[in-house]
């Protein structure tokens, strides 16, 4: 029998085979955070072993769920680096919860494509209402929000902040275009420290070539602390007027992946502001804040500095999916003039007509996105913010915090170890000294050694960038402890690691 055939089915089972299923897999994924401390954080999986593991051609018949989920353990699991280990000190978060990973199977189970009002108006009205909770929590201005600024702006979840950076340049492109600027001469500017993610969004809207060519996107100096200058951004910004091109989009960081260092928005303002006094509020430039993992910070209102001057900023987005609990992927993006945003995006055939959005009553969140379809993200974030509340966010914040001062402490209680960079929130970068080392060269080659040695172990992962370091650009260990199950004997425990390693580093680094 087809296994559509019964129309007693539920998606291809009945009602209780899908509930025996899903217990199932529900049980299989607490069995797997309860104990995901105690595995390996870092796949040691070879280059394509996954992949070789997996039969040729696809099962011609049903296959076994028991085979399936024996496959789960002995083909996926070895491959899997495990992001919600408590010892993963690597990267950014990416973090997860139990009322985060309820809300995916929901919205799984709905089954909703939401890239009208029409196709669903609560995926739609459920989301404007929680970024207007979001903006809320971090201390948004009111023109960020749906309920405070006669809809003329408001918030919308994309997957990415790369994704929120594509879509706000798209609208800064048409709104230069639209005033008179020639597509060829718009500028993009941003930091040496901004996120990749700036300069591919400049590839992907046809204004740069590749990721090395500085014809029109700008990459402006920073100061000792790592922040964008607001003086070299004013001086890039009046050569270009001068040489006949257009400003056209500037991204602020707030919170830069390298040291988590945050550009002063205010001063950026002030300065494009002197430069090209058209520049804000059109008709030409627009303002972006990109604060993907130091946004989250901002519902703990002792942290809302980093945001000073975002009453300025056309748009603004951060990603609960890195350090609030909300499971990959989400990004919250505002504008503050929707309009400017969806006349760059909106394609209207025939199709997706309806009276609702033809009378202009309704969003419609296709026109604020790259792509049509959309899923019903907003569950999560919602049963999210109801489980934990915005105290236990805060919480929540502020323990990681801690345990970032924690882990500086102690590097500094050891003179083998200097801190590269301003610890800001719980990311903290360090590095050997050069004369524990002996050199500065040897002091990169023995950080190198010791974050590979500490790696290894399977005890703990961590990633590393290079900073400007007394006078060069230094290899420095990054070390963030924002998983959600982290706790202080896992920062100490790891301290542990890196005091048992660093000798056999050093000596390693002076072979």
């Amino acid at each position: 029998m087809h296994p559509f055939d019964d129309d007693a089915t539920v998606g291809g089972m009945t009602p209780e085979q899908f509930r025996a299923l899903g217990h199932r897999a529900v049980d299989w994924i607490a069995d797997y955070l309860a104990g995901v401390e105690s595995r390996g954080v870092l796949s040691e999986s070879k280059p394509g072993e996954v992949y070789d593991a997996l039969p040729e051609s696809p099962p011609e018949t049903p296959d076994d769920w028991d085979a399936a989920f024996a496959d789960l353990d002995r083909v996926v699991m070895p491959g899997v680096t495990h992001w919600q280990s408590p010892s993963f000190f690597g990267y950014f978060p990416c973090n997860g919860s139990a009322p985060a990973i309820i809300g995916e199977l929901l919205s799984a189970g709905l089954g909703v494509q939401g890239m009208l009002w029409q196709t669903s108006p609560a995926c739609t009205e459920l989301e404007m209402r929680v970024l207007d909770w979001m903006a809320e929590l971090i201390g948004l201005p009111d023109a960020f929000r749906f309920d405070r600024s006669d809809r003329k702006g408001g918030g919308v979840i994309q997957g990415t902040a790369s994704e929120a950076a594509l879509i706000a340049l798209v609208a800064a492109r048409r709104r230069s275009i639209d005033a008179g600027a020639d597509p060829a001469s718009l500028c993009v500017y941003t930091s040496t420290q901004a996120h990749s993610s700036i300069v591919k969004a400049a590839m992907i809207a046809g204004l740069a070539r590749d990721a090395d060519d500085r014809a029109r996107v700008r990459l402006i100096e920073t100061d000792d602390e790592h922040r964008m200058r607001a003086d070299a951004l004013a001086s890039a910004v009046r050569s270009d007027l001068d040489a006949g091109r257009t400003p056209c989009f500037v991204s602020a960081t707030a919170g830069t992946t390298s040291s988590c260092a945050f550009d002063p928005i205010g001063d950026l303002a002030r300065a494009i502001d002197d430069a090209d006094p058209a520049f804000f509020g059109g008709p030409r430039g627009w303002l972006h804040v990109d604060a993907a993992y130091a946004g989250a910070a901002c519902v703990c209102p002792e942290f809302r500095w980093m945001l000073d001057g975002v009453e300025r900023a056309d748009s603004v987005c951060f990603n609960p999916h890195k350090w609030l609990l909300t499971s990959f992927d989400c990004d919250c993006f505002w504008v503050r003039d929707a309009d400017a945003l969806t006349r760059a995006t909106s394609v209207t055939p025939e199709y997706l007509r309806n009276q609702a959005s033809d009378a202009g009553a309704v969003v419609d969140y296709r026109d604020w996105q790259a792509p049509l379809g959309r899923r019903f993200r907003a569950l999560k974030l919602w049963l999210v913010l109801r489980h934990f509340g915005a105290e236990g966010l805060r919480a929540y914040i502020r323990e990681h915090v801690r345990l970032g001062e924690v882990f500086e402490s102690m590097v500094g209680a050891d003179d083998r170890f200097e801190l590269a960079a301003t610890r800001h929130l719980n990311l903290v970068c360090f590095r050997f000294r050069d004369d524990a080392a002996g050199s500065s060269e040897r002091a990169d080659a023995a950080t190198a050694e010791l974050m590979r040695r500490v790696n290894a172990t399977g005890r703990a992962l961590c990633t590393h960038t290079r900073l400007a370091v007394a006078g060069g650009e230094r290899y420095v260990i990054r070390f963030c402890p924002g998983a959600t199950g982290v706790r202080e004997r896992h920062v100490r425990d790891a301290w542990a690691l890196f005091q048992e390693h660093a000798g056999a580093a050093i000596a390693a680094g002076s072979a």
